[in-house]
């Protein structure tokens, strides 16, 4: 019954701060590739984390177009992650802050492919159900993955009509996700 308990308050932790940490990442990432602002999905990206990294953002300036604020608080909420994870097993729960701070770099790392590559499995599944549909969804999708996937269409054309370009992206964003060392902190 302990067991049970604890393995269901670690996958409610683990899921919340993975949530959390994909919203700080796709705020990140709709700027960095110039998103629709006005979107939708946009604005409630924007409206979720806009309290903590508007308070932050009055002391940390934005660089090009990088919002430092949030890209902060991706890290913060990766080592929160890493320091949750590392209390529910005894021994890890005594990891120096260098190590802490490595495998939160990694666990950012690995958010951010296991995002993209669901996001792109997403974008493939509405273009070769619904191509040429515009909707919210669809509009930030493209924009998000158009700069990875840019350069796989220069290879591989679109065949029969089928943009096959998302598989070959999300293989390699999973294999370059396998390398990473995280261990139980994925």
């Amino acid at each position: 019954m302990i067991a049970t308990t604890a393995n269901a308050l670690f996958f409610l932790v683990t899921a919340t701060l993975n949530l959390a940490l994909w919203i700080f990442i796709l705020r990140v990432l709709l700027q960095l590739t110039r998103a629709d602002f006005y979107n939708p999905i946009s604005q409630l990206v924007w409206r979720l984390t806009q309290p903590p990294t508007g308070w932050l953002a009055r002391w940390l300036p934005r660089w090009k177009r990088l919002d430092s604020a949030a890209a902060l608080l991706c890290f913060v909420l990766a080592l929160v992650y890493v320091k949750a994870v590392a209390s529910f097993d005894v021994s890890w729960s005594r990891l120096p802050w260098s190590q802490v701070t490595w495998l939160a770099i990694l666990k950012l790392v690995s958010s951010t492919l296991n995002l993209y590559t669901l996001s792109l499995f997403a974008l493939a599944v509405v273009s070769w159900i619904g191509p040429g549909v515009s909707n919210p969804a669809a509009n930030v999708l493209w924009s998000l993955n158009e700069p990875l996937l840019r350069p796989v269409r220069r290879i591989l054309p679109p065949i029969a009509g089928l943009d096959l370009s998302p598989i070959p992206v999300m293989l390699l964003l999973q294999f370059l996700d396998r390398l990473l060392p995280l261990g139980p902190f994925r």
